[in-house]
């Protein structure tokens, strides 16, 4: 069985690799992914890496590890049948508790599919001609503002395809009162001492969510420089691609842009930049404006940048004092900020280049709805619009 591992080389970033049933590093696989590093997030790193271990895994089953750059349709289909079959090349009577949904088995089909395109176009392994039909499958919804989405052309589609209900699922927004709810429960300001009470780093991690849309991982890779207080303009923060986090936050796909912000978040990172400054004074650290903006301020490494593991461990404690919804998760943040903006009238382009989408229709594909329903609700009127249709007798 061949599998994922995360390994740490000299320079010290951590990664992952996939090793075969000897343990030893799958050529091909590893060859693929190191011509992406750079490009790729660790996390996408670690999806395509754990995608790759399972085929590579289902093709040692088989006896086909030394023939993986000769395959065909019957390999790849037979390959989500073993998913579906608790990752056995026998059919299973009854259905395993554990089975993979449908968007996982689509996403180790796009691992594969990737993978052998890339080795088609660099080592000219013939697989991906057997995986691919010519035409694309179906052209692309464009909309009104096909002109600002950048994307190429359609690509031949998969022979090779996930059977999938479709769902019309909206992404999980917050209300009003619950953003306050899950902000207040991280700090709030006690007018009667004049300071704040509680953790103000958090509150102003779930602040910066709220009110910008951007993801988490852009949140824990900014740096102190990376707000600009406005000094009678407009306060903004940069969204900056780099590779050399310590805590390993990336931008998605390294795209750098400028987002703005309000006055009231304003206010709140120069109250977070004057406790820090007094406790780093405290701990008799230095801080630079090179520096990560949202760092231990409590717990060893003191003044070290802020991890993933450390936000879903405050989400579970804000959880357990039934703050917020049950499931709500960071990213939620995100989904509610564009609804919010989308209801309130902003162009679908706007939202788009805030939220750092690299193309428009992911955001008419996500928040469609919105604006959608909103048309329908016009349209319940419908009175109003057929008085307009009658002509004099």
């Amino acid at each position: 069985m061949a599998y994922q591992l995360v390994v740490r080389p000299p320079d010290g970033r951590r990664t992952w690799t996939v090793v075969d049933e000897s343990y030893a590093t799958v050529a091909p696989v590893e060859e693929w992914l190191e011509a992406h590093r750079i490009e790729w997030s660790p996390n996408t790193v670690r999806g395509y890496a754990t995608a790759l271990a399972q085929w590579w895994s289902f093709l040692e089953q088989r006896r086909e590890a030394d023939a993986w750059d000769g395959v065909g349709v019957p390999a790849v289909s037979a390959f989500l049948s073993w998913l579906r079959n608790g990752r056995t090349v026998e059919h299973v009577i009854v259905e395993p508790d554990d089975l993979p949904s449908d968007d996982t088995l689509a996403a180790r089909l796009t691992a594969v599919i990737s993978f052998y395109r890339w080795q088609a176009a660099v080592h000219d392994v013939p697989v991906a001609k057997r995986l691919l039909k010519g035409a694309p499958r179906r052209a692309p919804a464009r909309a009104l503002l096909s002109h600002l989405d950048g994307r190429d052309a359609a690509a031949p589609s998969s022979l090779v395809r996930v059977r999938r209900t479709r769902r019309r699922d909206r992404p999980p927004v917050l209300l009003p009162q619950q953003v306050q709810a899950i902000l207040d429960g991280c700090a709030v300001y006690d007018t009667d001492r004049g300071e704040w009470a509680g953790n103000l780093r958090d509150r102003l991690l779930f602040a910066l969510l709220a009110e910008t849309g951007i993801r988490l991982g852009e949140v824990l890779g900014m740096r102190i420089n990376d707000f600009v207080m406005g000094r009678g303009g407009t306060p903004y923060v940069e969204i900056v691609p780099r590779d050399d986090n310590p805590n390993e936050a990336r931008v998605k796909m390294m795209r750098a842009r400028r987002v703005y912000v309000g006055t009231d978040l304003e206010q709140l990172f120069a109250d977070y930049l004057t406790h820090l400054a007094c406790r780093a004074a405290e701990l008799g650290l230095a801080i630079t404006a090179e520096d990560a903006l949202l760092v231990n301020l409590d717990r060893p490494p003191f003044l070290a940048a802020m991890s993933e593991g450390t936000v879903r461990d405050k989400v579970s404690a804000l959880k357990r004092r039934q703050i917020g919804p049950a499931e709500w998760t960071p990213h939620w943040f995100r989904h509610t900020h564009a609804t919010a903006l989308l209801l309130a009238g902003t162009p679908d382009w706007v939202v788009s280049r805030r939220l750092g989408h690299a193309h428009v229709q992911t955001t008419l594909d996500l928040y469609g709805w919105v604006s959608e329903d909103e048309a329908l609700r016009a349209a319940a009127n419908w009175k109003t619009y057929i008085s307009g249709w009658r002509t004099g007798a």
